[in-house]
Order: C-alpha cells, then structure tokens, then sequence
C-alpha cells in the first residue's frame, strides 16, 4: 500500500526537510515516528525540499507499508511527532506509482511581511521597517509570468538541472497586519522565492524600477537580483495533483 500524508510544520528548529548528515530534519522526525509506530524502517518521500527555516502549512508525503495500519495511527503518528510537525490528514493513494514529489503539477508559497514590531510575528513573519511602495512591487511581480527562466532568482552553483519554470501568478496581498506576497508555479528553484522576494524589496524602496526588474530576469545571472530575504516568513502553502489521485482516510470526508 502507498499511504499519503499532508502534514505541516513551523521550520525554525529544522534545517529544512530532507535527511542531512548532523542536522535537525522534518523528514527525519517523520521517519523516526513512523519507524516507532509501525515497528519498522520506513522511507518518506515529500513533494520538495524545504530549506532551514521555512515553515510549510502543507506538504505531501507518500511512504509504503505492506500491512493494515495499526489502529489509531492518525493520533498516534501526531502523538509522536515534536510539537512543531503535524499530520493533519492521512490518505491512500489510487495507484501504487503515486509520486509525491514527481505527479505534483504545481507548488504554491506565501512570504509573510510586518511594517511594525509584532511579538505575536517574530518568526514566522519578517519586520521591515523602511515604508514600502507596494503598488510598484505588485507591478514588478505581474512582470514575472512572461518569463520563464528564472536562472537569475536561483541559488548560485545549485544542482538544478533547468532553470525554467512555469509560474501561474506571483503578486502581493494586504491581510490584517500583514503583507502577503503569494507566488505559484510548476516548480521552484534552490533559494527562488526569498531571491525574488529580496528583489521586490528593492523595487519597494525604490533602489530599482520596473525596467530594472525586468533587466534582471532577462540577465538569468544571479548576481543581478537582490539579496535572499529571511526563511523566518517563507511558507509553503500548497501542492496541487491530478484529480482522483488518493483517497482521504482520516479526518473521514
């Protein structure tokens, strides 16, 4: 059986979510939980990676296990795992092929900014002080589905084997104390979306203008954007599949 979780984390205490050799990961805290309730080694693979920091609200994991799941699993799994990962539904997938990671057709991420000191934020939102003009950063960011290639937002020296990307929309949202800057696409490049975000600030404060911007996605050399903003307001929000691709288990639908 090929059994699917949507789990979500707060990413400050991980150093990302795939197994690291002496660090801290989220893959390595499921794998452990699962081992420990299931009484076997068991291997769990994600939609993507995560780096140090980021927080996730959903990611999809499949894993195998030849059995019936032992009663309870859904509580007891939660009842495992630290404080700061948790499975928030349990599925089965239709077809024992399902890939969490290669069957995914889109990736959706937030980046969560405050204007003021907000104690109830710290960590999971980034404080910018300098006033930012928005509607020139929303202007930029409409720029960004003309393009494709996004080699200049990617991690220097990554292992990507393309820098093309299919992104739907990327634009910025006021929501009660915060600016919410929402980004979707196929796929995501190594450091892409706190590359792209640091770029926009620049936009924001009026160090480059929108022909600059679209300068710096023409260039695809990653010294020409901004700097990478904090992983502290990074999350991802949602990974999309084909319909019919599982079957919710618990919570029952």
């Amino acid at each position: 059986m090929r059994y699917v979780l949507d789990i979500s984390y707060h990413g400050k205490a991980f150093a990302g979510w795939q197994r690291q050799n002496n660090a801290h990961t989220v893959q390595e805290a499921l794998e452990e939980a699962l081992a420990t309730i299931l009484r076997q080694p068991i291997s769990a693979t994600g939609a993507g990676r995560t780096d140090a920091g980021v927080h996730a609200r959903q990611l999809i994991v499949h894993f195998d296990y030849q059995e019936a799941l032992p009663p309870n699993f859904f509580h007891g799994l939660n009842g495992i795992l630290p404080h700061n990962v948790a499975v928030r539904r349990l599925l089965q997938a239709h077809n024992e092929d399902f890939h969490a990671r290669f069957d995914a057709l889109s990736r959706s991420y937030e980046y969560h900014l405050v204007s003021l000191k907000s104690p109830l934020a710290y960590g999971l939102a980034l404080w910018v002080r300098q006033e930012l003009d928005f509607q020139a950063m929303n202007e930029a960011a409409a720029i960004m589905p003309e393009y494709q290639d996004f080699a200049s937002f990617c991690k220097a020296h990554g292992d990507n084997k393309t820098t093309l990307c299919d992104l739907s929309h990327a634009f910025w949202e006021k929501r009660q104390d915060r600016w919410i800057f929402h980004i979707k696409a196929n796929r995501f490049l190594r450091g892409m979306v706190r590359a792209v975000v640091g770029t926009l600030l620049e936009v924001g404060k009026g160090k480059i203008g929108l022909e600059d911007f679209r300068a710096i996605l023409e260039a695809r050399d990653r010294k020409f954007a901004g700097p990478n903003v904090a992983a502290e307001g990074l999350y991802l929000t949602e990974v999309n599949y084909p319909e019919n691709s599982f079957n919710q288990i618990f919570p029952l639908s």
